[in-house]
C-alpha cells in the first residue's frame, strides 16, 4: 500500500473546509483542537475550493461529486441536482457557482481527507485524543484508541 500524499494545493498539516454556523463543523473543529492540532480553517462559503482543489479532495476521499453534494439546500433542487443521472461535471459547476451546495466540514490530514459527517469520523484522521470529549449538545465522544 502506498503512502498517502495530500492533495495538492492544501497544507501539510490539518485543513478544514468550514462553515461556522454549523454545529457539526463547530464540533469537527473542536475535536481536532481537543486533539492539540490547530488547523488551517478555511471558511469556504467566503474562499471556496477551486475546481482544481475540489477535484483534488474528491480523489483523495475516494468519492465522487455526488458524496459531498449538500442536497438539502433548496438551490440544489432548483438546479435539479437531485435528479439521478446528473453529472459529476453539473454537480461541480454547480457547486462552483453556489459553494454552499459543498458538504461539509471536510477535513484533509497527511493520514487522509474525509467528509466529517458524523462529526465523530474525524478521529479516523487524527491522532488518539487525550481523554474525552464533549459535543455542543452534551454528547460525550470517547475515542476508543484512547487507553482508559
Amino acid at each position: 500500500m502506498s503512502a498517502y500524499q495530500l492533495p495538492p494545493g492544501f497544507a501539510d498539516g490539518v485543513t478544514v473546509l468550514h462553515n461556522p454556523r454549523c454545529g457539526t463543523s463547530r464540533n469537527v473543529l473542536a475535536l481536532i483542537r481537543h486533539a492539540g492540532i490547530e488547523p488551517v480553517v478555511v471558511e469556504y462559503l467566503k474562499t471556496p475550493p477551486s475546481r482544481e482543489q475540489l477535484l483534488a479532495l474528491l480523489a483523495a476521499m475516494g468519492v465522487g461529486a455526488r458524496e459531498v453534494l449538500r442536497a438539502k439546500e433548496a438551490v440544489c433542487a432548483e438546479l435539479g441536482l437531485d435528479q439521478p443521472g446528473v453529472s459529476d461535471e453539473a454537480i461541480l459547476d454547480a457547486i462552483g457557482q453556489h459553494p454552499v451546495l459543498l458538504n461539509r466540514p471536510i477535513v484533509v490530514t497527511p493520514r487522509g481527507a474525509a467528509l466529517c459527517r458524523p462529526s465523530e469520523r474525524v478521529l479516523d484522521l487524527l491522532p488518539p485524543l487525550p481523554g474525552p470529549f464533549t459535543k455542543e449538545d452534551g454528547e460525550r465522544v470517547v475515542d476508543p484508541r484512547t487507553p482508559a
